[in-house]
């Protein structure tokens, strides 16, 4: 069974001191880009939100945003952070406080890898989906498979070569190495084609795919970013 670590209270006030530097910067770097070419207007539901990372972020671009969490230790964070947004604690899969046709992007920011069984994923996606207004669109952040197999500037995963042979919903593990006193980190794996499956049994259609690569101009001492894409970013529509 897979350890949610976000659920811990420690974790949860580590994981708050993350910024967007290290491999996080390539998403930093390119997401802007993404919604100003994508998103038609301004109001935005964070899923999955932690202590408020890409909330803020949202709100930094422009953006209205409400972030939501299943876990009461980075909603706590994320309060704390950032008393100046909004955000709300909701129970797994209950998205009944949160109103349909509403939002012009609904972000979701790294959470689908902990999130296990494609049907779970598409269930969770056709319900954010649901939220968007008729032209609005959901951009999920993902790790992508090469992640667990490579080392990185921000992620270390050399102590677990079972991840080399893992298929697609079994667990994966890897360290950040951004924060001192990190627990391993359980995810699960899905590949570009898995997701593409999600994302057809959610009624949802791709409009861009984008798998980031560093740049000897960025401000990070890459490992292998220049030349293995360590996320993937999906920006989708309701078919």
């Amino acid at each position: 069974m897979i350890q949610n670590v976000y659920k811990d209270l420690q974790y949860a006030t580590e994981y708050a001191s993350l910024d967007w530097g290290g491999t996080y910067y390539l998403v930093r770097r390119d997401l802007p880009g993404l919604l100003q070419k994508h998103v038609p207007g301004k109001r935005a539901l964070d899923f999955g939100c932690g202590a408020g990372r890409s909330t803020r972020l949202l709100h930094d671009l422009g953006y209205d945003p409400v972030g939501i969490d299943v876990s009461a230790s980075m909603i706590e964070q994320a309060k704390q952070l950032h008393p100046e947004l909004t955000f709300q604690l909701i129970e797994d899969g209950d998205f009944a406080d949160v109103p349909e046709e509403t939002f012009d992007l609904v972000l979701a920011c790294f959470p689908f890898d902990n999130i296990p069984g494609s049907d779970r994923k598409a269930s969770l996606i056709r319900g954010l989906a649901s939220r968007l207004q008729t032209n609005g669109v959901l951009v999920n952040v993902v790790s992508s498979a090469e992640l667990y197999a490579h080392e990185w500037a921000s992620f270390t995963t050399s102590a677990f070569s079972e991840n080399l042979s893992a298929k697609n919903e079994e667990i994966v593990r890897i360290v950040t190495r951004d924060f001192e006193g990190t627990p391993v980190c359980d995810d699960i794996r899905c590949d570009d084609a898995g997701y593409e499956a999600i994302y057809r049994a959610a009624g949802l259609r791709e409009i861009e795919r984008a798998r980031p690569l560093g740049s000897e101009d960025d401000p990070v001492e890459w490992v292998n970013e220049m030349t293995i894409a360590p996320w993937v970013i999906w920006v989708l529509a309701k078919s």
